[in-house]
């Protein structure tokens, strides 16, 4: 059986724009905790809310540029 995770890309995301933790937290209204615990891919659930704010700040039109299956 095959092993997928689901992997958050913002860490790349954050390098590609030039920010900072705080910067997004700034514009999302998320802790610095939260997008810490979403950039090591630590949270287990994610809220649909957070996901949206992130999508809105990087102007990403399809939901697979911030999350994707990783096969382990």
């Amino acid at each position: 059986m095959n092993n997928r995770e689901i992997n958050i890309k913002l860490y790349q995301l954050l390098i590609e724009h030039k920010m900072t933790y705080q910067d997004l937290a700034d514009k999302t209204g998320l802790s610095t905790r939260t997008i810490s615990t979403l950039v090591n891919n630590k949270m287990e659930r994610i809220p649909k809310s957070a996901l949206t704010k992130i999508a809105d700040v990087f102007e990403l039109d399809d939901i697979r540029d911030l999350i994707n299956f990783k096969n382990e």
